[in-house]
């Protein structure tokens, strides 16, 4: 007999009965992974969804237990279902999911995954890259809008922004072309802004993009260090005042979930970055990172781990739910860095699920409270990467690979006792190489990013010494 932790279907209850549709249900369940089941039970007011994974699945009701979603102003409740599997016998309805979907949906209904492939979804399933119309452009729409906007279906490597035929156009490239398909399902036809900027999608003939210059019209975020290059301003049609307050889309909202909209209303006007010095916060600051293991995790190794991409203010590890935690970031603009680089990524043998959190602060527990030991408050620590404005530090932010980066080594420091430093907390050491002109900087290869990724963990503000504090950060280079 099965535990409830072993399940995958999950119950939607509380539905209204004549505006929820399939797309709507579906959008709750993109940020955990792939749904290979819906029953969709409009008389009933229920839904039923079978996730690909148990991990998806429990991590998916782990975060609405904490945070109820909200589907046309009503609250749906989300539980794990009694049920071992679903076995769905109904035809697609005519509000179901476009036939680029079944890659998402699985089965809606008693359509099969191979019964409508067409030469649109065989394109999906080979490129990341997405071509975006953007028609009636009335409004600002800047690099860092598309960025919050399309981020919420997967990792956005790469934007180019471009006029044709005096009409504004985007090539966007995300990590892999599920998330490419996501965002085309669920943001095609919608509105950026009340009425104006209306996103036209399709599917780009081309498997990767190559951005020269990272300014006002094009950025790749994987290469924070190209150069700004002659940026011109955005097309002046494009510049004009927003009309009334921007909105992610009209009538029933494809995100879902409220705080994705807040990031993108907030986004407009701003300049697009990717994290500067003092920047002021274009959303909220405070994630909430699902999927940990209450086992292991701390506020110590969040505060490490989050703080290579800014400075932590405070973390609380939720006393009745220990495998969430709230993260509460300097600003918007490091919250989005640390959820887009982090997100997915093992910590302690768990996938974190990051999103941005409905609270807009961390509050500290009163004296004497049982949770006392689970929230901290790092706003003074010594271990801040980014204290200083304009530090170089801000130009070294990567996402995590297998190979990190020290630094403020001591110059009698031996390249065997950094070895065995860093396989002494269970990882492997691949490779190691000490700066030819400077000792106290060195790369070390581990033997997966997971093991990199614990490895920063425990050993970022090691002592070396009475002056030396290791310091340890995710590198782009590899050795």
């Amino acid at each position: 007999m099965r535990s409830l932790t072993d399940f995958t279907e999950i119950q939607l209850s509380d539905l209204l009965p004549s505006g929820v549709t399939e797309r709507e249900v579906l959008s709750l369940a993109l940020p955990f992974g792939k749904v290979s089941n819906l029953l969709f039970l409009k008389e009933k007011n229920q839904a039923f969804m079978e996730m690909n994974t148990e991990e998806a699945a429990n991590t998916m009701v782990s975060y609405y237990t904490c945070v109820t979603p909200e589907l046309h102003g009503q609250p749906v409740h989300i539980q794990l279902s009694c049920y071992k599997e679903l076995k769905v016998r109904r035809s697609r309805s005519k509000e179901g999911l476009p036939a680029e979907s079944s890659d998402q949906a699985g089965n809606v209904g008693s359509a099969s995954a191979a019964a409508a492939v067409d030469t649109g979804r065989v394109v999906a399933r080979r490129t990341p890259v997405l071509r975006i119309l953007v028609e009636n452009c009335f409004c600002l729409v800047t690099l860092e809008v598309l960025h919050r906007l399309f981020s919420r279906f997967g990792t956005v490597l790469k934007i180019i922004t471009y006029i044709k035929n005096n009409r504004f156009q985007v090539l966007l490239q995300y990590a892999d072309p599920l998330s490419a398909q996501r965002a085309k399902l669920f943001l095609d036809g919608q509105n950026i802004y009340d009425a104006c900027c209306t996103l036209r999608i399709t599917f780009s003939g081309f498997t990767n993009l190559t951005v020269k210059y990272n300014n006002d019209k094009s950025r790749d975020y994987t290469r924070p260090d190209l150069p700004s290059g002659n940026s011109q301003a955005l097309l002046a049609q494009n510049r004009a005042t927003a009309l009334g307050a921007p909105v992610v889309c009209r009538a029933p909202a494809p995100l879902a979930v409220p705080e994705v909209a807040v990031a993108a209303a907030a986004a407009a006007g701003a300049e697009s970055q990717v994290i500067t010095s003092g920047s002021p916060a274009l959303a909220n600051a405070v994630l909430l990172v699902a999927n940990l293991n209450p086992e292991k995790v701390t506020p110590q190794s969040l505060f490490i781990l989050f703080g290579a991409y800014g400075n932590v203010q405070r973390v609380k590890i939720l006393y009745k739910k220990k495998e969430n935690a709230l993260v509460q970031m300097a600003n918007g603009s490091q919250a989005e860095l640390a959820l887009r680089h982090l997100n997915g990524h093992k910590l302690h043998g768990k996938s974190l699920c990051i999103v941005l959190s409905k609270h807009q602060s961390v509050k500290l527990p009163r004296e004497g409270k049982e949770d006392q030991d689970l929230t901290k408050d790092y706003v003074n620590s010594p271990l801040h990467r980014f204290r200083k404005p304009g530090s170089k530090n801000f130009q070294n932010i990567f996402p995590p690979t297998a190979t990190l980066h020290l630094s403020n080594l001591p110059t009698s420091v031996l390249e065997e006792d950094l070895k065995k430093l860093f396989s002494s907390g269970g990882g492997s050491v691949k490779a190691f190489k000490f700066f030819p002109k400077d000792h106290k900087m060195a790369l070390i290869r581990m033997g997966s990013v997971e093991e990199a990724i614990q490895a920063l963990v425990e050993l970022h503000g090691y002592a070396l010494g009475q002056s030396n504090h290791l310091r340890v950060s995710f590198s782009r280079i590899t050795i």
